[in-house]
């Protein structure tokens, strides 16, 4: 393929509710669209999962911006691209970066599969007909209100909760959710809030049968989490952490973890994703696909992923109106008793609202 013709636009969505971690509180979600077009007019798209501000990594959206517009678009615009694997050599020569490397890399994938007349799923090698889902809950104000929200998603089918931990929000919060769902598969996220000196709280987690704990100590670390894993029981999830193929062989390696979260976006694309995927299958340490409050565009992106056979445990992918009111791809991803039937129409399956997705830009511009 050769693309032509690259639109970018910068959207900015408000969340049905706030979402807090232990690095912040947010309720408008501001994000990077990408639609590459291919020389007969047809279009890929790309999400970009930078968030406004650096807390979850070193990247923004408008650093995102930057590095498209000034770095990687240049680099891909009307060159012969023969697979989508071939986008990250071609970004080779650019450090890190990965969320915007994606960007551009989700679209070709998308393009790509829609050439070839096949869902994103079966490009990808993916087997699956319909995925398990889990969903992700911020810290509340109270014990009570994040009680009643694990009520309803377990009535509504969802297959895992994940809750967020910092520190004075966990041992006796994880506590009262075990008294209320003993058996509801639970993990818990700590987006690096705790270090080696929090080690006797972390093995008081263990009491709870948790799935897993992901990211407890520093985001950037691999050698305290090997520690870290030697001294508790709860298996430890690698998520910050792990940026690329090298990471998770290193990881691995050190027995930092038990189980990798691959998101998209942190380790620069669908490529890297399922060498990941393929290097913990061959290592038999589950994987599990994380979400980063995506639009449509990047969930369906996510349901994709999670097609490949070594997706072992349930991602965050949740439906769409789990966090919007209205989304901006049709039909809405729908979640049903915890799962979501993966579509069979090429590409990501499913179309994008220009009208919606005009609503919401805050600026647009293409690259010809």
């Amino acid at each position: 393929m050769k693309l032509t013709k690259i639109t970018l636009r910068h959207l900015k969505m408000r969340l049905k509710s706030p979402f807090t971690t232990s690095f912040g509180s947010f309720q408008d979600k501001e994000f990077l669209l990408l639609e590459a077009f291919n020389e007969n007019g047809m279009s890929g798209w790309g999400e970009s999962v930078a968030f406004d501000t650096p807390w979850y990594n070193e990247e923004t959206v408008k650093t995102n911006w930057h590095m498209l517009e000034d770095f990687l678009i240049p680099a891909v615009l009307n060159k012969e691209i023969n697979h989508p694997d071939e986008v990250s050599d071609i970004f080779s020569f650019i450090r890190k970066n990965n969320m915007a490397k994606s960007t551009v890399e989700g679209a070709v994938w998308d393009l790509y599969a829609k050439e070839k007349g096949m869902p994103l799923a079966a490009a990808l090698g993916g087997n699956k007909e319909k995925i398990e889902v889990g969903i992700s809950i911020g810290i509340q104000d109270t014990v009570d209100d994040l009680l009643r929200l694990i009520d309803g998603y377990v009535n509504e089918g969802y297959k895992r909760m994940k809750v967020k931990i910092k520190p004075g929000w966990d041992v006796d919060v994880i506590r009262e959710i075990r008294k209320r769902f003993p058996d509801v598969p639970l993990m818990a996220d700590a987006n690096s809030a705790y270090t080696l000196e929090d080690i006797d709280l972390l093995k008081a987690i263990d009491e709870f049968n948790l799935m897993m704990i992901e990211q407890p100590l520093a985001a950037d670390d691999i050698v305290d989490h090997a520690r870290l894993q030697k001294e508790i029981e709860t298996p430890v999830c690698l998520d910050e952490s792990i940026h690329s193929y090298e990471d998770a062989r290193k990881a691995i390696e050190l027995g930092s973890c038990k189980i990798i979260n691959i998101k998209i976006g942190r380790v620069g694309g669908l490529s890297e994703s399922k060498r990941i995927h393929d290097l913990c299958r061959e290592h038999g340490l589950p994987v599990w696909c994380g979400g980063m409050l995506e639009s449509g565009i990047g969930r369906a992106h996510n349901i994709a992923l999670t097609t490949l056979d070594h997706f072992l445990l349930p991602g965050d992918t949740a439906g769409s109106s789990r966090y919007w009111e209205r989304d901006i791809i049709e039909p809405e991803v729908v979640v049903e008793d915890g799962w979501i039937v993966v579509t069979d129409k090429p590409g990501i399956g499913y179309e994008p609202n220009y009208d919606i997705i005009k609503e919401f830009t805050v600026f647009e511009k293409s690259f010809t």
